[in-house]
């Protein structure tokens, strides 16, 4: 009976152990995602202001400006990892065009308000790459414990799901041997 019981006690105990493990790593991934969604949000805060700088240089590029719009707004709506891995791609394909526009114009280079945004940008790009990073590596590390023994015995049961990778976009992905370029520094 004694035996039983301790028997009992350990294996609750260990359940306990992996679920208080899985919340853990769960709750790093949340995390993770979340600080993806903020850098997201504050390079989309800066956009409109880079559109309007761009713009008021080169008022016939409405195509361009059209599609950074279109894309931001998609990459805003994109709820899943998948969904916003794809804006993502979309938007840099989006961003590019509209700095090989602003490469036309010197004057909108030397701008101290386009180099302001610029370089709040390029801070905000480096950003999310670190945080896309921290949020694969707790991704993985989530999905190594729901798959391993004997944490995915209890896993399942417990409501806990293998995580999508933010993966680079397939737009961006056809770029790699040409990122999106944004020195504007005027040329010596």
């Amino acid at each position: 009976m004694v035996i039983a019981l301790i028997a009992v006690g350990v294996v609750l105990l260990a359940i306990v152990l992996i679920y208080n493990s899985l919340v853990r790593v769960k709750v790093r991934t949340d995390e993770a995602w979340s600080d993806i969604t903020v850098q997201m949000k504050r390079r989309f805060d800066l956009i409109p202001n880079l559109v309007e700088s761009v713009k008021a240089y080169a008022k016939h590029e409405s195509t361009v400006f059209q599609k950074v719009t279109e894309a931001r707004a998609n990459s805003l709506g994109a709820q899943t990892v998948g969904e916003v891995s794809k804006a993502e791609g979309d938007f840099q394909k989006a961003l590019k065009s509209l700095f090989a526009v602003a490469e036309a114009y010197p004057q909108l280079r030397a701008s101290e308000n386009f180099q302001k945004l610029q370089d709040e940008i390029t801070d905000t790009e480096d950003k999310i790459q670190a945080a896309r990073r921290f949020y694969n590596g707790t991704a993985r590390d989530l999905n190594i414990k729901i798959q391993t023994f004997p944490t995915n015995i209890f896993a399942g049961m417990m409501g806990f799901r293998l995580r999508e990778f933010f993966e680079v976009g397939a737009s961006e992905s056809a770029q790699v041997a040409d990122p999106v370029k944004v020195d504007f520094s005027a040329k010596k």
